[in-house]
């Protein structure tokens, strides 16, 4: 009994020492293959935050605790405290790892991306084809509107022509009907100052010229106009005859030599014991102002000539044919 009770006592003790050994070499194994496991599972996290990082994926919530299942292994760790310490396990939630994507998951995200943005450049490419149909609408309206820009351009010079005849029509009949009439000519007073080349655009403007007193006769006719119309005042008025283009030779503004003139000349000296041969200082002969004095006015007293400055402001007198 003695020699049973000491063989168990020298038996067991080393049963069970093989017993704990062989347990601690299995739990050695199994923590060296859920390390690879482990490693495996950081690897393939690692790839796929690499994966939506380039793709430009939002992290998705299994992916935000890399360690995969170190609650799980919390939990290992606790069952082999648990049966080291003979103790009642407790029980904790388990969290299933989110899958891993597959290259095929990854070829058809990548698929449907380039999908969407063939759509999208093909959307862009319509409304370029809308914007180039708008732009060569705008382009043919835009011509058109030159080319009615271009006839109401046409339509109010031909009005400006329509016009300007009109005026010249209204005057030339206006100089007959209020001025006076001598064979094919009529004359015409106008009681507005104005230069000399300012009153022949104004005569020209109304179909007329400047008054071209060509002989004695028309002389005589516009001198009687004249002295009735400003009488009892003398008025100096604008003839179309200057010499402007050489000193002493006088032109009409038709360009034709003048061949009648009609200077004014100092009165001649009165008759007694001390005639004065100096002439009037009021009244000299006539032209004497040179190369100052270009243009020739008619007095509408007498109807002399005197030359002045073509800038003057003076009355003037139109002639329009008849």
């Amino acid at each position: 009994m003695q020699a049973a009770w000491l063989l168990g006592v020298l038996v067991v003790p080393q049963l069970l020492g093989f017993s704990h050994g062989a347990r601690g070499a299995e739990r050695e194994w199994e923590g060296g293959w859920g390390g690879a496991q482990e490693e495996e599972r950081e690897r393939e996290a690692l790839m796929l935050k690499h994966l939506q990082e380039a793709l430009g994926l939002p992290a998705r919530r299994g992916d935000q605790n890399p360690e995969g299942n170190s609650e799980g292994r919390g939990a290992w760790a606790t069952e082999e405290k648990g049966e080291e310490g003979e103790e009642e396990p407790t029980s904790t939630p388990h969290v299933s790892p989110s899958p891993s994507p597959t290259p095929e998951d990854a070829i058809t995200y990548i698929l449907g991306r380039l999908a969407g943005l063939d759509a999208g450049l093909h959307q862009v490419h319509v409304r370029l084809h809308t914007l180039d149909t708008r732009v060569a609408e705008l382009t043919r309206g835009l011509r058109q509107l030159r080319e009615v820009a271009g006839d109401t351009r046409d339509a109010v010079q031909a009005l400006q022509e329509a016009q300007s005849r009109a005026e010249r029509e209204h005057g030339r009949l206006e100089g007959c009907l209020k001025g006076a009439r001598l064979g094919h000519k009529c004359f015409l007073l106008s009681r507005d100052f104005e230069a000399q080349a300012a009153a022949q655009a104004r005569c020209v403007a109304r179909g007329g010229s400047l008054a071209q007193p060509a002989d004695s006769r028309q002389m005589e006719t516009l001198t009687r106009y004249l002295r009735a119309a400003l009488a009892p005042y003398n008025w100096p008025v604008w003839l179309g005859v200057h010499d402007r283009r050489a000193e002493g030779l006088y032109l009409f503004e038709n360009g034709q030599r003048v061949s009648f003139f009609a200077w004014h000349r100092a009165p001649s000296p009165e008759p007694g014991p001390r005639p004065s041969a100096a002439p009037h200082p009021l009244s000299p002969n006539q032209p004497n102002g040179g190369v100052l004095e270009n243009c020739v006015a008619q007095a509408s007293d007498d109807g002399s000539w005197w030359d002045h400055d073509c800038d003057r402001r003076l009355y003037y007198v139109c002639e329009f044919p008849y």
